[in-house]
């Protein structure tokens, strides 16, 4: 516990799933956490839920595909808690779509969210950090930011730039003492998730038994990603800059073992 006292941390796409389950954990370790979201009951009920557990939460609408509302996010944060000291670059929409299927505005609409989104708060929390003599960002990445699938040509090259983006942003910005990580979280059944895949005609039966058939025996959950999270954005992980850390049993860097993903 407390592994985040003090600190001041923004999370994107924190209304649910992986962004919630990172601002619970991060409020739960002690830091003040801004949840920024497009969904706004939502995100206010998320907030309210992590106030009611004892921690220290505040809500902000954001629609993080518009520059000005991301510095709008950054701003709320330090006008309410003083300062800023880490940044969660979680908001994340992954439509499936085949090269062929994936239009134009469909593939502006997904780098926007995935990508231009963490370059627009990025680029308005450094100045921040900087006022705060350091910081952490921390980029939701994604295996298929390094391999992506046919059904996700638009995801992976957005999570792709991410990454490209991550590695950048860790050499330009070391002289400010302001960190820069890439967490991948494997296949995580988020409500985003589930959705897809119910209109696939998914059932929970069948994505039970595939989750059994993954390393370790199970699909990742917003929990396992949350702690590699608070990790980066702790001063544990002082020394730790443009490093890709992978949450996913091993998913991306082992050879198949099965051959079971997402589709």
């Amino acid at each position: 516990m407390n592994r985040l006292r003090d600190k001041v941390v923004v999370v994107t796409g924190a209304a649910q799933g992986i962004g919630f389950g990172c601002a619970r954990l991060v409020a739960a370790e002690g830091a003040k956490v801004v949840l920024g979201d497009i969904q706004n009951e939502r995100g206010e009920r998320s907030a309210a839920d992590i106030r009611k557990q004892g921690g220290d939460a505040t809500f902000c609408r954001a629609d993080v595909r518009n520059e000005e509302q991301c510095s709008g996010l950054i701003a709320k944060a330090v006008e309410t808690y003083g300062k800023l000291d880490g940044l969660v670059n979680n908001a994340g929409w992954f439509p499936r779509a085949s090269l062929e299927e994936t239009t134009t505005e469909l593939w502006e609409q997904v780098l926007q969210v995935n990508l231009r989104s963490a370059f627009y708060c990025s680029k308005h929390a450094v100045p921040k950090m900087r006022q705060a003599q350091g910081g952490s960002i921390v980029n939701m990445g994604s295996i298929c930011g390094i391999q992506s699938l046919p059904t996700l040509v638009a995801y992976g090259a957005a999570k792709g730039g991410l990454l490209s983006l991550t590695r950048t942003l860790a050499g330009a910005l070391s002289d400010a003492r302001i960190r820069v990580n890439y967490v991948i979280p494997g296949w995580v059944l988020t409500e985003g998730e589930l959705a897809i895949q119910s209109a696939q005609g998914h059932g929970e039966d069948l994505l039970r038994k595939e989750g059994e058939m993954l390393r370790f025996g199970r699909h990742q959950n917003p929990v396992d990603a949350a702690y590699a999270v608070v990790y980066l954005l702790s001063d544990e992980s002082s020394q730790v800059t443009g490093t890709t850390l992978h949450v996913d049993a091993g998913e991306s860097t082992l050879p198949i073992a099965r051959g079971v993903y997402p589709g």
